[in-house]
């Protein structure tokens, strides 16, 4: 496995999430935005989707057994932010919702995360804990 193409496929997902964000329906580069960033998502499914499925169900095992795993792409953040070190970070409110049995009543989510490429458990509104980290 080529971890870091899988980070660059990453970051290229998250950089046309990031620009389509910014922008409207309206404007006329919105469909050649959003068909890319479906091409970029269909060509991570077919290159690394196997990959990440074991992966998030690895983490799904470990730490929310009772939610299902949905395919990777599901797990990917609608915008990050960058730092300064080229760092992608995200916000408490991406992810994808899980039951968190060690953790009841908190709103808890998946998100994978370039740059290193990381999935992150949001816990709340303030808490993030890196649940796995590429090797």
């Amino acid at each position: 496995m080529d971890v870091k193409e899988l980070d660059k496929a990453i970051q290229e997902i998250a950089k046309r999430r990031n620009a389509l964000s910014k922008i409207n329906y309206n404007n006329p580069k919105y469909d050649d935005l959003e068909e890319e960033l479906h091409d970029l998502e269909d060509a991570l499914q077919v290159k690394f989707g196997e990959y990440l499925e074991e992966v998030l169900q690895d983490v799904h095992d470990k730490y929310c057994p009772d939610t299902d795993v949905l395919h990777p792409i599901a797990y990917l953040a609608k915008t990050y932010s960058i730092t300064s070190q080229n760092e992608y970070t995200v916000t408490n409110k991406e992810g994808v919702f899980v039951e968190v049995d060690s953790i009841p009543g908190k709103d808890t989510r998946l998100v994978i995360v370039p740059n290193p490429l990381r999935v992150i458990l949001n816990v709340g509104a303030n808490q993030q804990q890196v649940v796995w980290t590429v090797k």
